[in-house]
């Protein structure tokens, strides 16, 4: 007969996990200096975790989480596993962090610097010195941990900010440099450390989450919408099609996941609804908007060479795609309540 246990949290929090007794410590990060720490896959397993009043400290949290908490940090690099709720940053400052989660929200916050995935819009509070880029990072369990955590790595909204304390004539957020690094500003485990096993990578070309332009300015005024319809290999082949697209030198901006009724479909892909209506029955549709001079061509031609079978929409060409794309990402948008 196993047991089940309840024991309280920081900010009148509950944690409750199945088994024997557990220890709470085994559930936060307190009071640390100097010293690299965190939670290796298995660890966690989907519960909370709370880090706090951490200095100076690499912290690597390889693994899925309810929700996580960050208070009274200074100057530390940190790496979370998928969250499946929220990852909340409080009076924190010179932090830089790689984070995936369903929401994101900063208060009282200094000179942050985040490559994000995040499935709603990104809340700042009170914060300023805030920078954002694309989530780009590998471990080999991190495709599972988006999975346990229920977030699609095609729902990304990392430079879709919300400053809730907007100051005139002030940016408290922007953008970081579209050729920054992960691994110059949050290093790799060191060799000594009990993570030195775990084979990581941020190379954009082997990240979980696509690398998108997000809300920088496109380098051209042709995109092209790209949607698969769902079936065996939707993720597969929503990644090859990345692969073949970038290959050729368009940018791909950006990504969304979401579910169709038969009536969106009909005011989304309006004259060539009726083709598509029955294909929205077995799962969500990924959609790709892909950017350059020349895209809409190279996407119906890599369609009729590398997706000839496929479930897919493509447009038709360039003097329409624009309207594709705003027609199908403002209904994602606001289907998503973004």
């Amino acid at each position: 007969m196993g047991c089940f246990t309840k024991f309280s949290r920081p900010n009148n929090t509950q944690h409750a996990v199945s088994g024997c007794r557990v220890d709470p410590k085994d559930y936060m990060l307190t009071g640390l200096k100097d010293v690299t720490v965190g939670r290796l896959s298995g660890k966690l397993n989907g519960q909370q975790f709370v880090i706090q009043e951490c200095e100076n400290c690499n912290i690597y949290v390889f693994d899925h989480s309810a929700t996580i908490t960050i208070d009274d940090c200074v100057n530390c690099r940190i790496v979370l596993g998928p969250v499946k709720g929220s990852v909340f940053f409080r009076d924190c400052k010179d932090i830089k962090c790689v984070v995936a989660c369903q929401q994101f929200r900063t208060r009282d916050c200094k000179k942050m610097d985040v490559f994000l995935c995040c499935a709603t819009q990104p809340i700042i509070e009170s914060s300023t010195g805030m920078k954002f880029g694309c989530f780009q990072y590998y471990y080999p369990e991190l495709a599972f941990h988006f999975k346990d955590a229920g977030l699609s790595i095609f729902n990304n909204n990392w430079s879709n900010i919300h400053d809730f304390t907007p100051v005139s004539g002030e940016n408290n957020w922007s953008l970081l440099p579209e050729a920054s690094a992960v691994l110059d500003f949050v290093p790799a485990p060191d060799s000594e450390s009990e993570f030195k096993s775990v084979r990581i990578s941020s190379d954009p070309s082997r990240s979980i989450v696509p690398l998108t332009k997000g809300g920088r300015r496109k380098d051209s005024e042709e995109s092209c919408l790209f949607v698969f319809f769902a079936g065996e290999y939707t993720t597969a082949n929503a990644r090859k099609m990345i692969d073949e697209a970038t290959a050729k030198g368009f940018v791909l901006i950006q990504t969304k996941e979401v579910s169709m009724r038969p009536e969106d479909v009909k005011r989304v892909f309006q004259n060539s609804a009726e083709d598509l209506v029955e294909w929205i029955t077995k799962g969500p549709v990924i959609a790709l908007e892909l950017n350059g001079d020349g895209v809409v061509e190279a996407c119906k031609n890599i369609a009729h060479e590398v997706f000839s079978g496929t479930k897919i929409f493509v447009s038709d060409n360039k003097n329409t795609s624009s309207r594709d794309v705003d027609s199908f990402f403002n209904f994602a948008d606001m289907q998503m309540g973004l």
